[in-house]
């Protein structure tokens, strides 16, 4: 069957995506197409006549997936980021269909059968390594997708992964929909006081843009957080915080109210790890990770807050003693958390968050972050020209240093409507060998930042660099692999809770002095960050630690039991909300008012790829402060021996070896909970 692909954008694969040519018509043609192309190629390698050969396999069924992964994948990067009525209901159409061909393929026992044929060749052992951990995963994974099932089982686990799919999707358009719906005006410059001028002017700019005067104040991020961070006003901030806490709940339109979607998922969860033989989801989603049951898993979460905990019951009697004080706040709520925090900060370091954002204009802090690339990896990263999705984002190249490309990258900073919220890091293309050469790899960084205002740079906060720098982290082991095996390339393969170790990694270099003195740059003056700033801004960085660590570890501990513990069949919204209340007496400081939704809006665990694994986070960052630790050890965190080494042993293997070998490769060692504590000061 022959395929022609020439008139549709999004089935042109001779360079990178033609994001200024893809429109929603052009979806439905192109998903079908290469479904179509899929189904061939599965056809003809699964044929009796085929040989059970890597090259008679794998690599054609890699041609046709790869083509259906890039331009799905751009679909849903546009989705994200760029989101339309039209786009939205192509993509919603198209999502069925995409569900439909990975479920039957995961349960395709002739394919199924193939594979095991190669597993057990003679020649099987002899194998690059890369190669067998392919093959060994693609058999997990068959199992895991049901191709042992019988074939009433198999459909039932096809109906509940495409509706899984659909819930998912809808769990994160009614948490962007409540999100962009949300618009507060304000006519009186004297509510905003406290509000630091940058975030009053993009207040200012966001209410003319729609011809109106005075002040627009939105549900982003970097729209809602300096009303809860600065605001004098404790009214407007507890207004604020409230819509915030109960986006997509049954407080607001009924159609964007999340309770169905969560409880469903959390059903069908439970049923398709019956199906499969497991006790929960829990149990299922562990299988690919390093984590080795829910059990470890709860003991290590509860194990760090047992650590932390005295630390922040320390941070929060301190807080609300400064506010009760110094703040006249005697019932210090959650809405005051961050304006009490941020005075306390201030009074006890003697500098404000906002004294020191003056000193990361947006262009200083890209060239420092390139450069602490440049120095530790031996590469060099440059502008590149790409078509894009909007004016904001950019396009760059990363080349070894003799000038041969290694990877290539997006990336979109700022916040904006029709955007999805967080940050995260997307495989626009993977790194594999094809007849033509290699494929080098392109990345998705895309983060929601506070855009420039007023004529100026974006000025971004600390909090905002140590994102981009995660995210980078997230991005360098994708471009940076240096394996050709599609399967086990960049984050390919690679066990989901360790996927975080190169991403928490890089934010280390944020606390380092020199690195700093590349990052920073005063908007006005250009000075580079002073060191009795620097001195503060470190005396500073375990305020509240304690209190962070229990935040993080009451997601990971109210994921890990909603789905071990709560009974599907009989959970409400209430039950919910019970089991996290359960949650946070067990660890938490901070207790939030009755009306705080959080569940309704957690999309990394209903919409993403989380669930039943958000303690990676923590898990990882075990992985991660022990990694840095050689760098401080070696007494130069930008040690370019060191750097080489992790990027070798760590970024380079992707997937191609378990986690915890690349980790011992590198460190010489198994890790331990050391450093984390330390960096953290709870140790």
């Amino acid at each position: 069957m022959s395929f022609d692909f020439r008139p549709n954008p999004l089935l042109d694969f001779g360079g990178l995506a033609r994001f200024d040519a893809i429109a929603p018509a052009h979806v439905a043609p192109a998903i079908d197409a290469l479904l179509a192309q899929c189904r061939d190629t599965v056809a003809r390698i699964t044929a009796p006549a085929t040989p059970a050969r890597w090259e008679d396999v794998v690599e054609p069924l890699d041609d046709a997936t790869d083509h259906l992964s890039r331009a799905w994948g751009a679909v849903s990067h546009l989705n994200a980021v760029a989101d339309t009525p039209e786009l939205r209901a192509q993509y919603n159409a198209a999502l069925p269909k995409l569900t439909a061909f990975w479920t039957e393929l995961a349960q395709n026992l002739a394919l199924y059968d193939k594979y095991r044929q190669m597993a057990a060749s003679a020649d099987f052992a002899r194998w690059p390594a890369a190669r067998r951990r392919v093959i060994e995963n693609e058999l997990r994974d068959f199992r895991l997708g049901g191709a042992e099932l019988p074939p009433a089982q198999k459909e039932r686990l096809r109906q509940i992964q495409e509706r899984m799919s659909q819930l998912s999707t809808r769990f994160a358009e009614n948490v962007l929909d409540t999100t962009n719906a949300f618009a507060l005006f304000l006519d009186e410059r004297a509510r905003l006081a406290g509000v630091p001028e940058d975030s009053v002017q993009m207040y200012r700019e966001a209410a003319a843009a729609e011809g109106r005067a005075g002040y627009k104040i939105a549900l982003q991020f970097p729209s809602y957080y300096p009303i809860v961070q600065y605001a004098h006003d404790r009214a407007l901030r507890e207004q604020m915080y409230r819509a915030w806490a109960t986006r997509a709940s049954e407080f607001g339109r009924p159609e964007w109210d999340n309770s169905a979607p969560m409880l469903e998922i959390l059903k069908l969860r439970r049923e398709q790890a019956h199906l499969l033989g497991y006790r929960d989801y829990a149990e299922l989603s562990l299988v690919p990770k390093m984590a080795a049951s829910p059990a470890e898993v709860l003991s290590f979460l509860r194990d760090l807050a047992r650590r932390a905990r005295l630390h922040g019951e320390r941070d929060m009697a301190e807080l609300r003693e400064f506010a009760a004080r110094e703040l006249g706040i005697a019932d210090l709520q959650v809405w005051d958390h961050a304006y009490a925090s941020e005075k306390l900060r201030e009074a006890r370091y003697a500098y404000s968050e906002q004294e020191l954002k003056q000193y990361f204009p947006e262009p200083r802090v890209l060239a420092g972050l390139f450069r602490v690339v440049e120095t530790l990896y031996s590469v060099r990263i440059r502008p590149d020209q790409a078509p894009v999705w909007h004016p904001d984002a950019k396009f760059f190249r990363i080349e070894s240093a003799t000038g041969g490309l290694i990877g290539q990258f997006y990336m979109d900073l700022y916040a904006r409507e029709h955007k999805q919220g967080g940050a995260w890091q997307g495989d626009a293309r993977g790194r594999r060998r094809t007849d033509k050469g290699v494929q080098t790899p392109v990345s998705f960084l895309t983060c929601n930042f506070t855009r420039p205002v007023g004529g100026k740079p974006a000025l971004f906060t600390h909090d905002e660099v140590l994102t981009l720098f995660h995210e980078f982290g997230h991005g360098l082991h994708h471009m940076l692999t240096g394996v050709d095996e599609f399967g086990v390339s960049g984050l390919h393969g690679v066990e989901w809770d360790a996927v975080e170790l190169p991403s928490q990694f890089m934010e280390n270099f944020c606390w380092e002095w020199e690195p700093l003195q590349w990052l920073t740059g005063h908007v006005d003056t250009g000075a580079p960050l002073p060191r009795a700033l620097f001195d503060k801004m470190i005396a500073a960085k375990n305020f509240q630690s304690g209190m962070q660590m229990l935040r993080q570890i009451e997601f990971g501990l109210f994921d890990m039991r909603v789905h071990t513990e709560l009974d599907p069949n009989e959970a409400t919204p209430a039950r919910v909300r019970a089991l996290l209340e359960e949650v946070r007496r067990e660890v938490a400081v901070v207790r939030p008012p009755e009306y705080n939704r959080m569940p309704w809006s957690f999309t990394h665990v209903f919409a993403g790829g989380y669930a039943a694994g958000y303690y990676s986070y923590k898990w990882a960052e075990v992985l991660s402060a022990d990694a840095y630790a050689a760098f401080e050890e070696a007494g130069n965190a930008l040690d370019a021996t060191m750097g080489a080494r992790f990027r070798d042993e760590v970024l380079a293997m992707g997937g191609a070896r378990p986690a915890m070998e690349s980790f011992v490769a590198f460190r010489g060692r198994k890790p331990t909970i050391d450093a984390l504590l330390r960096h953290h000061g709870l140790a």
